[in-house]
């Protein structure tokens, strides 16, 4: 029997494609999970489930109220059309779940994903603002221009300081995993723009800039992520730190672009360099193609709105710059784990195959 039996932990946005497996991965452990989010789509089995709206405190505080977790993984986070909304409705969603918990207590520690971002700037601002040298490390000064990550860490050690918990912050990449209707997964992206262009008898087209195309990046099995919050959460040695969290592997997209394309069957072609060709652009008529495939193969998801996030794979792929970081800090604390980048890309298509979301082969 594990010895973490009875144990309570929270996981804040639980249905998107870290929260599920921070979920599931507890649930292994014996954890006895609770998951907080707005719909119960992608709810692992096994979840307690909490429905509640992050940004109205009293439904947060109410729907809380007697659980007294003992780990708490915040996971969830809202998009919208500036930074400063950014800053407000996300610096709200942590200020309200902190608050929520506060007045049961019984907290020891609570991880917040946040990303890269933190050293690359917005979206408002996307890899243009000053920027460290690569690889990105942990104690590399904030960026002189307003970012939620930043409101968001604020909001977490000043409420860790009033109530007495620990914390930690975890920077990931681009995430590689499992996870339907998600606004940052790119490996269903670019599955489905595969299949799309197969179906339209078209090449698989790199869609990004010549910088991206040829220089080191870095990426983040989803797996991967959820171990090294968990360890935080349960050494010592996370405490009050803030951790890159990225595969311990590198590539560059000319590299693996190829490997993509053989996989669908499909001819490639590198990045033009005059001009980019986005997926959003590319995709742009994409819907009824969709469709089509899904009737075809009696898929379970038509929508394509669902399945991928043109715009998150476009701003990734279409940085001017190489974006990668250093593993160094979180190895030295003693967070070991590492993934393959090609591997975990692969082992999540077939993932999404067994499902029936993509085409079996």
């Amino acid at each position: 029997m594990s010895t973490n039996s009875g144990r309570r932990a929270l996981v804040v946005g639980v249905t998107g494609i870290s929260g599920q497996v921070i979920a599931k991965q507890l649930l292994k452990d014996g954890w006895d999970v609770y998951g907080l989010s707005r719909r119960t789509e992608g709810l692992p089995a096994g979840v307690h489930h909490i429905k509640a709206d992050l940004l109205n405190a009293e439904e947060v505080k109410s729907s809380l109220s007697g659980l007294k977790p003992e780990i708490v993984f915040m996971t969830a986070w809202i998009k919208k059309d500036s930074e400063a909304e950014n800053i407000e409705v996300n610096g709200a969603t942590i200020r309200n779940l902190l608050a929520g918990l506060k007045p049961d207590g019984g907290v020891r520690h609570v991880a917040l994903q946040t990303g890269l971002k933190h050293y690359l700037g917005p979206f408002d601002n996307y890899a243009n603002a000053v920027m460290a040298e690569t690889p990105f490390h942990e104690d590399e000064p904030r960026l002189d221009v307003p970012n939620f990550y930043y409101t968001q860490e604020d909001e977490l050690f000043a409420a860790a300081k009033e109530q007495g918990f620990t914390w930690s912050v975890h920077r990931s990449h681009t995430i590689f995993g499992y996870a339907v209707d998600n606004a940052m997964n790119m490996v269903l992206t670019l599955s489905v723009y595969a299949e799309i262009q197969k179906a339209l008898g078209k090449p698989f087209i790199y869609p990004g800039s010549t910088q991206s195309w040829n220089g080191v990046v870095d990426v983040t099995d989803a797996d991967l992520l959820g171990e090294q919050l968990i360890w935080a959460a349960t050494h010592k040695e996370g405490e009050n730190e803030a951790f890159n969290i990225a595969n311990g592997d590198t590539f560059r997209w000319r590299w693996l672009w190829p490997q993509i394309a053989e996989h669908f069957g499909l001819p490639y072609e590198g990045p033009k360099e005059s001009h980019f060709q986005p997926l959003e652009e590319q995709m742009k008529d994409a819907g009824p193609v969709w469709e089509e495939i899904a009737k075809k193969h009696n898929l379970a998801v038509s929508d394509v709105t669902k399945l991928a996030s043109w715009w998150h794979s476009d701003s990734d792929l279409g940085r001017q710059i190489e974006c990668f970081t250093d593993m160094t800090k979180s190895r030295e604390a003693g967070f070991l784990n590492f993934r393959s980048s090609p591997k975990s890309f692969f082992a999540n298509v077939e993932a999404y195959r067994k499902a029936n979301i993509l085409p079996k082969r």
